[in-house]
């Protein structure tokens, strides 16, 4: 039994249960171990994989749960690897957007590893989601586990979004195997000076995909935005839902929206960014703005 009580099932690449997609990658698990929602309707809609660092800034911060909520809203797949930082971040804005997330554990599936996120695995399952190893119970998260269940994590994927990573940061490992396995690694750009975008900002001069709106994840995916089901825009904060309220009822000026919103400039600057990266909202030029 899993550390929650639940049924643990195994399958293996004789069984129709086991994804096509790790049939094609590089030494495939011969068994998987899994808690939650079964794997084989993964292929009914698209899968993104969103890693980083554990270490993170408020900037990496904020664009992972805006990023990951926005994909969640529209019904796409979200793995990681539920590692603190980037990967923990990205599985709670999925749960918070009830969407579907899938955990990659380096361990067996009775150890939750970290032990911290043992709250959040179990947020995971309650939403439809899915717990998953190559290990059998008991197995403890030893070094070398860590980078092998990477190949999972990229191999289950349709393409790989790394929010934020430093030089030397894992979750280049997963960008690595992403290419190894000829599937589409997208980055978020960061500022030149923080250590903490410098893997992001490296793989982006490598070839990896920009990544500034969610449109741009949907793009590289061949999705069709408008193809996607959409819940309601939601506000991510209460600057957000004073420019909703406004843009609704027809505001659609910069300046308007600035001078109604009675938000000091920067803060208003930094509200429309993000809702420009999660997709909320687009502008249309002459300094207009409008609902996505």
């Amino acid at each position: 039994m899993g550390s929650n009580g639940m049924k643990i099932h195994k399958i293996t690449p004789k069984d129709n249960a086991y994804p096509e997609r790790l049939h094609n990658i590089a030494s495939p698990p011969k068994i998987l171990f899994y808690v939650g929602a079964p794997l084989d309707q993964l292929a009914e809609r698209p899968v993104i994989a969103i890693v980083g660092s554990r270490n993170i800034s408020p900037y990496g911060r904020r664009v992972t749960i805006d990023l990951a909520r926005a994909l969640a809203e529209r019904d796409i797949t979200i793995v990681s690897g539920l590692a603190m930082g980037v990967d923990a971040i990205a599985h709670h804005a999925v749960v918070e957007a009830e969407g579907k997330a899938i955990a990659i554990l380096p361990s067996g599936l009775d150890r939750i590893y970290p032990a911290s996120n043992h709250a959040l695995a179990k947020q995971i399952l309650s939403t439809r989601g899915t717990l998953l190893s190559e290990y059998p119970e008991g197995t403890e998260p030893f070094k070398q586990n860590f980078v092998a269940r990477n190949r999972i994590i990229a191999g289950l994927a349709n393409a790989v979004l790394i929010t934020e990573a430093a030089e030397k940061s894992g979750s280049l490992h997963t960008a690595n195997f992403a290419l190894e396995q000829g599937k589409e690694v997208l980055a978020v750009p960061g500022n030149i000076t923080s250590p903490l975008s410098v893997g992001t900002n490296n793989l982006i001069k490598s070839g990896a995909v920009p990544v500034t709106r969610v449109e741009d994840i949907l793009f590289a995916l061949n999705i069709a935005a408008e193809k996607l089901p959409k819940r309601e825009v939601a506000a991510a904060n209460k600057e957000e839902q004073i420019v909703l309220k406004l843009l609704t009822a027809g505001v659609s000026d910069g300046t308007e929206l600035l001078t109604q919103s009675a938000l000091g400039t920067a803060l208003f600057n930094q509200t429309l960014t993000m809702m420009e990266i999660t997709g909320k909202i687009k502008a249309v030029g002459n300094g207009k703005w409008i609902l996505v």
